[in-house]
């Protein structure tokens, strides 16, 4: 959906891809992947962002997004309930390194995934050499970096989503099932925005 290619800053070093992806398992809301070439120097403090503050994930995304170059892949609720929460994970991540290679112009020497699968093989589309690093977001500072801008951009969508939808609490759980949200699920019943392929979403449509 969005990328960025800096003019400089990357320098002739190979060209490593750092991959990791938000939403994977909330009830609601999109999935999220992000993929991200370091630049030279590369931001300070870079870390699994759920080891992080929202002030020190909220510093660091706009450096991410200046100095660096990225992509975006988003995968919305229909994709997801059609080829299940797998699959559609392992297409975020494929659209997002694509958006970011496009902008490159230059192919990758690998790509290092947060996790302990990759796409290749599992996605029609995926065409890179990829390593699946468990923890690797706190071990590589490109997976870091790009588990900072998925868990910011998705968070925002979520916040957003509240506003339309407010009982369900989404500006504090980013739609995940939290006793609130679960509760809110149990009196109002599912929104446009929950994933009907999930079984506490199902399972409230069933004795809605």
């Amino acid at each position: 959906m969005i990328s960025s290619s800096p003019e400089q800053g990357l320098g002739q070093a190979p060209l490593i891809i750092g991959v990791d992806e938000a939403g994977r398992g909330p009830l609601a809301g999109p999935v999220v992947a992000a993929a991200v070439v370091l630049c030279n120097p590369c931001p300070e403090g870079l870390d699994d962002s759920k080891k992080l503050s929202a002030a020190r994930r909220s510093a660091l995304e706009p450096q991410i997004i200046e100095n660096c170059a990225w992509g975006l892949g988003i995968v919305d609720v229909e994709e997801i309930d059609r080829i299940n929460i797998f699959q559609a994970t392992m297409l975020a991540m494929t659209l997002a390194v694509s958006r970011l290679v496009d902008a490159l112009g230059e192919e990758p020497e690998a790509v290092l995934i947060d996790g302990n699968q990759t796409p290749h093989g599992r996605c029609d589309t995926w065409r890179w050499p990829a390593r699946a690093i468990v923890g690797g977001d706190g071990k590589e500072k490109a997976i870091g970096a790009a588990s900072i801008l998925a868990k910011e951009y998705r968070d925002r969508v979520m916040r957003d989503a509240a506003t339309r939808f407010p009982h369900y609490g989404w500006e504090r759980n980013a739609g995940y099932g939290t006793p609130q949200h679960l509760e809110a699920l149990r009196t109002h019943g599912p929104s446009p925005l929950h994933r009907r392929s999930f079984a506490p979403v199902s399972q409230m449509e069933m004795f809605a």
